[in-house]
């Protein structure tokens, strides 16, 4: 016979290994539990046994092989299926981490490693005092785009690392709440919106003290760009293909970072992963503003986003020359006095910032007939064998809808043809100094696109109907109040490129200290004499010559905005009963898919018609059903399909948020719309 105590043993032996910088304390220490015994009775037994006085509170227990974190210490450990072969690590929960800004400066910060990687983000913007950290995220840089470094220069170190801003001391980092003054919608501004530098109040944001003041206003100002030669070895996109490996490693935002296999002081990208930059307020954002401009600043000299080479120039004159130059004007480093705050907020109200994922604009309730436009536009249909047929016709645009006539006087009868605007692609086609003011149209057809391309006569008349089209693209009509704003930002962005109109004269190139190559992408350093680009910059600058920096800053965002490939996310897929491979693009509206080989767009869906999206996590399939049944599903060869389910609830998460609302954010609802259920 067998005693009942030998036998109904309900103790077993778990070996605990502590993670602690005491050397007189082991690293493995073996205790005797039972299932019954709950995570924090065990957190308890060790510490008693550890035996050494020092706060705890952030300390808990790691399952190695399970790769998860312990954290609901109520729990016993039957119920979180620990036995004796678990291999659990009593680890600290925040830990240092690096990461790399839009602006490509590194910071050292201590982040949780056990809360979602949402919830990590918020803490990180609480730390550099940047709003809406919901449009940003963390990327694990592939190993695709590092390859052409390591190519090049196997020996030295990488740049990032070079100059590491820590801000360890922070009081976020260091795990305490952070102040929410700086929230608050009534706050005074703690931002000089012309320089970026911090007001006195900022400085209990970081720490007391001169280097707390260095760290903030690091963060919010603009720095020299980098050498030709380092902008060479920069890794940079030549095809579909190549963007999307930029978009690979989206870190999950429903898990932590340890689960996702980071380590403490590995580096991670903080970038904007959502282009709709809801509520941008110079008087608050300085650092959000600044990173993104560094953002498009960096996605333009990299060639990550396509740009002409009048639009080129413009940028460099904006972002290199002339932001540049005002950054490391003394004047603007001097400290904020009343008459700079004066001429700030009469530059805001001369500056109408509109962005997306704002209000949804409210059509005026007391209009009873829809604007239109009516003109004498030319109508080019692309042919066969490269011949275009380009014929001026009578347009009308009412409502969403173009209709042309053949003449005027034709109007009151039956259309020629009648062209309905609602999602289709709406992509610019200017050449301000050889006159060309053109729209091209993508619009969706059952069997893919078709395309129009419509000639206006002069700036005026482009920027109404470019406006017209872009609002009609998204259902609006010109009713709606942004219209206007619309047509002003066109024309502002058609008055910088027409260097004609400027009344200044370029200085002559010989008398600036310049080097051009360090303001645009490879592609023209090459196409161009250094003497050439440096003429050509400077006739582009008189046009923003007499900006403000918060203005030429504001500009440069806007111009990229208006680029066709802004905001586009690009991965490669392969929808359901195709063949080949195409690229799927993700944008904050909408989903197009794009021919790999040509890059031209095939269809395009309206999240707006989206009636359910999800996941079949079993073959890693993602399904999308549409008004007037149309359905699509796909495989994402690129990443995880994890990544494109997010983007997808992600965007819609955003176009729910409202100035009328609390700014604290449904981080419940975020998770719902993108977690999924694997």
């Amino acid at each position: 016979m067998v005693s009942s105590t030998e036998y109904g043993s309900h103790t077993w032996e778990l070996l605990l290994k502590v993670d602690h910088q005491h050397e007189d304390v082991e690293e493995e220490i073996s205790l005797t539990v039972t299932g019954d015994l709950h995570v924090g009775g065990l957190m308890l037994k060790l510490v008693e046994k550890i035996s050494i006085p020092q706060d705890w509170s952030d300390y808990a227990f790691w399952w190695e092989q399970k790769k998860c974190w312990l954290l609901k210490t109520h729990w016993t450990l039957d119920k979180c299926g620990v036995q004796a072969d678990a291999k659990l690590i009593f680890t600290t929960q925040h830990k240092m981490l690096r990461l790399r800004l839009p602006s490509m400066k590194t910071v050292r910060l201590k982040v949780s490693f056990s809360s979602m990687v949402f919830r990590a983000v918020s803490d990180i913007c609480k730390m550099l005092n940047i709003r809406r950290s919901e449009e940003l995220s963390l990327l694990k840089q592939s190993e695709g785009t590092l390859k052409k470094k390591k190519k090049k220069d196997k020996n030295s170190k990488e740049p990032a690392t070079e100059d590491i801003l820590n801000l360890c001391n922070s009081p976020v980092s260091a795990g305490l709440p952070a102040n929410p003054g700086l929230y608050s919608k009534t706050m005074t501004p703690v931002y000089d919106p012309v320089s970026g530098s911090p007001a006195a109040s900022t400085i209990t944001w970081f720490g007391d003290g001169s280097s707390a003041e260095q760290s903030c206003s690091i963060l919010a100002l603009s720095h020299p760009n980098c050498s030709p030669e380092t902008l060479a070895e920069m890794y940079q996109p030549r095809t579909l293909a190549d963007k999307a490996k930029l978009n690979a490693g989206w870190l999950d935002s429903s898990r932590s970072l340890m689960e996702q296999g980071v380590l403490e002081e590995d580096q991670l990208l903080l970038r904007f992963k959502y282009y709709t930059f809801f509520d941008l307020n110079p008087k608050y954002d300085a650092v959000r503003i600044n990173q993104i401009y560094e953002q498009a600043r960096w996605a333009i000299l990299l060639e990550e986003i396509d740009c002409t080479e009048e639009e080129m120039l413009i940028f460099a004159a904006l972002q290199a020359y002339h932001v540049s130059k005002l950054s490391l004007s003394s004047e603007i480093q001097d400290s904020t006095c009343e008459s700079e705050v004066d001429e700030v907020e009469a530059a805001l109200s001369n500056l109408e910032v509109t962005l997306e994922g704002g209000n949804k604009s409210k059509i005026l309730e007391d209009i009873t007939d829809i604007p239109k436009l009516a003109d004498n536009l030319k109508l080019v249909r692309p042919k066969k064998l490269a011949l275009k047929a380009i014929k001026t016709y009578w347009f009308i645009f009412r409502d969403t809808s173009i209709s042309y006539f053949k003449n005027k006087e034709s109007a009151q009868g039956e259309p020629i043809e009648k062209l309905n605007l609602k999602g289709c692609e709406v992509v610019p086609d200017v050449n301000v100094a050889a006159k060309k003011f053109g729209i091209k149209l993508l619009i969706p057809v059952a069997d893919g696109m078709n395309e129009v391309y419509l000639r206006c006569d002069n700036e005026d008349q482009y920027a109404r109907w470019m406006a017209a089209c872009v609002l009609a693209s998204k259902g609006r009509t010109m009713a709606d109040s942004s219209y206007q704003p619309e047509v002003q930002k066109i024309l502002s962005f058609l008055q910088m490129k027409n260097w004609t109109m400027c009344s200044q004269t370029a200085p002559e190139p010989e008398t600036v200290d310049m080097k051009p190559e360090c303001f645009v992408s490879p592609r023209y350093t090459k196409k161009f004499k250094s003497k050439q680009l440096t003429a050509r910059i400077l006739e582009a600058h008189q046009n923003v010559s007499q900006m403000s920096l918060v203005e030429a800053k504001l500009r440069f965002i806007q111009a990229w905005q208006s680029l066709p490939e802004f905001g586009l996310s690009y991965y490669i897929v392969r929808f359901k009963g195709s063949k080949k491979d195409d690229v799927l693009g993700v944008s904050y509206n909408r989903l197009i898919r794009i021919d790999m080989a040509t890059g031209d767009p095939i269809t395009t869906w309206r999240f707006s018609n989206m009636k359910q999206w999800n996941v079949n996590w079993e073959i890693r399939q993602v399904a999308i059903e549409f008004d007037q049944n149309v359905s699509i599903a796909f495989t994402c060869l690129s990443a995880d399909c994890k990544i494109i389910h997010e983007y997808i609830g992600g965007y819609i998460f955003l176009s729910t948020r409202s100035k009328d609302h609390n700014e604290t954010l449904d981080e419940e609802l975020f998770h719902k719309l993108t977690g999924g259920q694997e």
